[in-house]
């Protein structure tokens, strides 16, 4: 973003791209679920999964079990990323006791120092005081406005500040939220289908196919362990992140009210 004196305030990147990711997750979990788990050497002659073989329990789920995997890993991938995204936008000391020694400077009128705080800290809020106190030195040298619509000025570059910074905060968000249901839905496919198979087995004339029937119960509690699981995942990992983003909203609407205000009370 540039404001009219040519001073150029740092825009944050596109961060990461989330097809990419979830391709990548996708071919991951295919690899592990049809090359690990599906290994012969898992299962038994009788095509039971060894005692104690995690991989080969994992593999009776079915073939909906990669698709929840790639929703499992793609909720962790993009949740690393939002964790290392989120600690850039806080800059590089804590936020609140940055925007409470800003405060104090612009009530001061040391808009220099408080300038000079934002480039220390860096960070999505330093970026977005940045352009507001870039602003007011602007305003200052208009002398055809009176300081109502100064302020208003100000407060309307922090708030273009601000629609900039908050794409790169919530990017990937939106996905997380997402598979918070998809997870427990194709978990619940998954149940559906190997439920499916387990009335199959019995509705067989005679003695019910015993290994068919095993097989098709355990499809159903691991596809439904595995959608819960990726489901929690979301709404745990959604939750800690919006918080995190509403935290650095508010220190944003608490820093461009104290430049709206110091600049009323001080040019009267």
């Amino acid at each position: 973003m540039e404001t009219k004196k040519g001073t150029k305030v740092k825009t944050r990147s596109k961060g990461a791209s989330a097809g990419f990711i979830i391709a990548g997750c996708f071919i991951v979990a295919c690899v592990f679920f049809f090359g690990i788990c599906g290994d012969p050497g898992n299962f038994d002659e009788k095509g039971h999964p060894l005692t104690g073989n995690v991989f080969g329990t994992l593999y009776q789920g079915g073939v909906v079990i990669p698709l929840v995997m790639t929703l499992l890993l793609t909720v962790l991938s993009l949740s690393v990323e939002r964790f290392f995204a989120l600690n850039r936008a806080n800059g590089k000391g804590n936020v609140d006791k940055f925007v409470y020694s800003a405060k104090q400077k612009i009530e001061a009128g040391d808009i220099a120092g408080a300038s000079k705080l934002c480039d220390d800290q860096k960070g999505s809020v330093a970026n977005i005081l940045k352009a507001g106190l870039i602003r007011y030195e602007d305003v200052e040298k208009i002398t055809n406005l009176n300081n109502d619509e100064k302020a208003a000025i100000i407060q309307k570059e922090i708030e273009e500040a601000t629609t900039l910074e908050l794409p790169y905060l919530e990017k990937n968000m939106n996905i997380i939220a997402a598979i918070s249901s998809l997870g427990t839905l194709f978990g619940l496919l998954g149940t559906v289908l190997g439920m499916i198979r387990a009335f199959a087995a019995l509705a067989q004339e005679g003695s019910p196919d015993s290994l068919a029937l095993s097989t098709a119960i355990s499809e159903a509690l691991l596809n439904t362990a595995m959608g819960i699981a990726t489901g929690a995942c979301a709404i745990i990992f959604y939750t800690y992140f919006s918080g995190r983003i509403q935290n650095l909203t508010n220190a944003v609407d608490e820093v461009g009210f104290a430049i709206g205000q110091t600049y009323t009370t001080t040019h009267k």
